[in-house]
């Protein structure tokens, strides 16, 4: 049953990125902007303009342009950058695990943020406190991660200066990595004054992140919770003495988890989106802030690169997802 079900995903998945493929080939290719004319001087000749069309394979038909494109991507090869002239796949990848950490981050703010509350919202339901947390989620979520990116760099950037709200790290500092996992790497290193430095400048953007999605997490997991807390292996806990807390965290918990866990796989794939106007605000050097100067330069190739990639992050993480869920859940691992 896993199996086939991993397989159709895998199908699914091949048929999603081919679409995205076709769709960002397209459409910014009928966008207006000419980056063959944003390259050259004013005084450039024709000739120019012929020349560096054929140099970045412009001057063929819309369709010999995609398939040309399309079997240099199945061989590894996403093409050259035109504004930074250097390999497309080299840039991505070089940016992309600055966007990943700070992903994660966000996503671990979310969960310490929105759980919490779930569970505090269930022990106090019908009170005071539950109704403080819901208009505190109904606040969170009204508000778009690139304006609490705002409030955030006024509050704590300009108002209070206490936090670092550009950059990835200190310039000043001596960084010994040998890869672009910088959090993970000095962790393992036991460099934890770099650990603190990448944590200061990740703080802000990554709470701007975190604060609409700990609301979701925290309005979800509180509605399942409370499905769950007059259901009879509940009621029996509370007959054999447990306090309201244990009975959530010892019973309740575990089976109400399970819609949530499907939501926060789903809402980080827009997390990881949404990094890309938030990391502009902070000046973080991500991948969402390189995706933002390939759309200005109108850099097709580096674009085209930068979609595909988010879009294989997306249905990665929703493959990883359905078949956590599938091996959680009984009904579904059985068939």
């Amino acid at each position: 049953m896993l199996f086939r079900r991993l397989l159709i995903r895998l199908l699914t998945m091949a048929v999603t990125l081919f679409g995205v493929a076709v769709i960002v080939f397209v459409l910014i290719r009928v966008a207006p902007g000419d980056p063959i004319a944003m390259m050259l001087p004013p005084g450039a000749t024709e000739a120019d303009i012929e020349r560096l069309k054929a140099l970045y394979g412009l001057d063929k038909s819309l369709v010999e342009q995609f398939f040309i494109w399309l079997s240099g991507v199945a061989h590894g090869d996403f093409g050259t950058s035109i504004s930074l002239r250097q390999d497309v796949l080299s840039l991505v990848l070089g940016r992309l695990p600055a966007t990943l950490e700070l992903s994660v981050v966000a996503l671990f703010m979310a969960l310490v943020i929105g759980v919490p509350l779930a569970i505090l919202g269930t022990r106090e339901r019908g009170t005071a406190v539950e109704a403080g947390i819901d208009v505190a989620n109904g606040a969170a979520l009204s508000i778009p991660d690139f304006l609490w990116g705002l409030i955030l760099i006024l509050l704590f950037g300009v108002l209070v200066p206490v936090f670092d709200i550009s950059g990835r790290v200190s310039p000043q500092l001596d960084l010994p990595f040998t890869t672009q996992f910088y959090l993970a790497e000095s962790i393992l290193r036991l460099r934890f004054d770099l650990t603190r430095d990448l944590i200061g400048h990740m703080l802000m953007p990554a709470l701007a992140l975190a604060l609409p999605l700990a609301a979701i997490i925290s309005h979800l997991l509180k509605h399942s919770l409370k499905e769950v807390m007059d259901l009879d292996y509940v009621v029996l806990a509370r007959v054999k003495g447990f306090s309201e807390t244990q009975v959530i965290l010892r019973e309740a918990l575990k089976n109400a988890a399970l819609p949530t866990l499907t939501l926060v796989g789903v809402q980080f794939t827009f997390l990881i989106g949404g990094t890309v106007i938030v990391e502009r605000l902070f000046s973080y050097e991500g991948l969402g802030n390189m995706a933002i100067d390939a759309v200005i330069n109108r850099d097709l190739p580096l674009i085209q690169g930068i979609v595909l990639v988010f879009a294989l992050l997306f249905v990665l993480i929703n493959l990883a997802v359905d078949m956590t869920y599938a091996l959680l859940n009984p009904r579904l691992r059985h068939g």
